[in-house]
C-alpha cells in the first residue's frame, strides 16, 4: 500500500505521524511510505532519518496526498486540507468529529474512509490510541495549570505544592479517568491538596487505593462541584463520553462562584469542552479571562512536547497502521473488532452514532 505522512499544519502542532523506526516497519513489509519534506522535524526527527527507514521524501502536501492511497496524521484535518482528501483515500488520525460540523460534513463531501484514532475501543472498552495522549495531556494540565496560577499572567499567585508554614493550593479533578488519573497523580507528587470526581464508583474505588493520602475521591454532582469551585484553585476538566460531545460540568453562572485568579484548564476542549465557557486556543495564544477566571484549552496540548507525543503515539497506532496497509481498510476492520469500531465516516455515510446525533445527521450501521 502507498502510505503518506504529511506535516500537521494545525497552529503549533509539532507532531508527526509516524516515527522513522515506524516507517521502516512498513517498508520492511513492502508497503511505500511518502513522508512530506520536514514533516518530523519538530518533533526531532529528520528527512535523512526517514530516507534511512526506507521512505521517499516529497516536497508538499498536495504531492504527499496525491501519491498516498492511506493517510497518517495526528491531527483532524483542517479546511485548508479538505480538498485534498478524495474518495480513495483512508485518512487515519484523531478526528473529533462531534466538536466540528465543518470537519464533519467536509469528509461525508470527500467520501474517503476516516478511521479516528479516539474511537478505537478494546474489548474492555478502554481507548488503547487515546490512552498515551491522554496521559501527556493530563500531566500537562498540571504542569501549564501551575504556570498560570502564576500572578503576573493573571493567576491567584499561589505556588501548587506550598511551602513548609504554607498551605499547598487545592486542585479540582473532573474525570477519573486516564486524563484525571494522571492530573491528579502529578498534582499529588507536587504536593498539592487534590480532589478528584467521577460518576465512576469503581474509578473512584481506584483512585482511592492507589493515590497518596492528599488525593480525595468523591462522587461527582453538581451540588458537590459548586461546593469546591468556590475554594478551588485549579480546576482540571477530563471527562470523556466516547465519539461525543463532553457535558458541560462547569455553566457560566459558576464562575462568578470562583476566587478571582483561579485557573481552569479543559481537557475535553477536543470534544467541544467540559466548562461551557470554553472555546479552543492555540499554544500561541493559550488562555483568556471571563469573570476573573484564567481559561486555558489549548485543542492540541501534547503538540507542546512533540518528541514524547510522536513516540507514544507511534508504539500504539503502529500495529493498527500494519493491519490496514496489509490488508486493506474493509478487511482490517471486519477482521479486528477494536479498529472497526474506530470507524466514523465510509464513503459519504456517518456510521458512528455519536457523531450523527451531535449534528442530527443521518446515521448508518456499518
Amino acid at each position: 500500500m502507498k502510505i503518506g505522512v504529511p506535516i500537521e499544519i494545525k497552529n503549533n502542532e509539532n507532531r508527526v505521524g509516524m516515527t522513522p523506526s515506524g516507517v521502516f516497519e512498513l517498508t520492511k513489509r513492502n508497503h511505500t511510505v511518502f513522508v512530506q519534506k520536514d514533516a518530523g522535524f519538530g518533533s526531532g526527527f529528520f528527512n535523512q532519518d526517514y530516507i534511512k527507514a526506507g521512505a521517499t521524501i516529497l516536497d508538499t502536501i498536495e504531492d504527499v496526498y496525491a501519491a498516498a492511497e492511506m493517510i497518517i496524521k495526528v491531527k483532524e484535518p483542517i479546511e485548508k486540507e479538505y480538498t485534498l482528501i478524495k474518495s480513495h483515500h483512508t485518512v487515519f488520525t484523531y478526528f473529533h468529529f462531534a466538536s466540528s460540523e465543518a470537519l464533519t460534513k467536509a469528509m461525508i463531501k470527500s467520501k474517503a474512509v476516516c478511521i479516528a484514532y479516539e474511537t478505537v475501543e478494546a474489548e474492555d472498552g478502554s481507548l488503547p490510541l487515546l490512552i498515551p495522549m491522554s496521559e501527556v495531556a493530563g500531566r500537562m494540565s498540571i504542569q501549564q495549570g501551575a504556570k498560570y496560577l502564576e500572578k503576573p499572567i493573571k493567576g491567584r499567585g499561589i505556588l501548587l505544592g506550598g511551602v513548609p508554614g504554607v498551605p499547598p493550593a487545592k486542585v479540582l479533578v473532573l474525570g477519573a479517568g486516564v486524563v484525571g488519573y494522571q492530573a491528579a497523580k502529578m498534582a499529588a507528587g507536587l504536593g498539592a491538596y487534590v480532589i478528584i470526581m467521577d460518576i465512576n464508583m469503581k474509578a473512584l474505588r481506584y483512585v482511592s487505593d492507589s493515590m497518596p493520602n492528599n488525593v480525595i475521591s468523591e462522587f461527582s454532582s453538581e451540588y458537590n462541584i459548586r461546593k469546591h469551585i468556590k475554594d478551588a484553585d485549579l480546576i482540571i476538566g477530563g471527562v470523556l463520553i466516547k465519539g461525543a460531545k463532553a457535558p458541560k460540568l462547569i455553566t457560566k453562572d459558576m464562575l462568578k462562584e470562583m476566587r478571582p485568579g483561579t485557573v481552569i484548564v479543559d481537557v475535553a476542549v477536543d470534544q467541544g469542552g467540559c466548562f461551557e465557557t470554553t472555546r479552543p486556543t492555540t499554544h500561541q495564544e493559550p488562555t483568556y479571562i471571563i469573570d476573573d477566571v484564567v481559561h486555558y484549552s489549548v485543542a492540541n496540548m501534547p503538540g507542546a512536547v512533540p518528541y514524547t507525543s510522536t513516540m507514544a503515539l507511534t508504539n500504539v497506532t503502529l500495529p493498527y497502521v500494519i493491519k490496514l496497509a496489509n490488508e486493506g481498510w474493509e478487511k482490517a476492520c471486519e477482521n479486528n473488532a477494536p479498529l472497526g469500531r474506530g470507524l466514523n465516516i465510509v464513503k459519504g455515510k456517518i456510521v458512528y452514532k455519536e457523531i450523527a446525533e451531535a449534528f442530527d445527521l443521518e446515521f448508518e450501521m456499518a
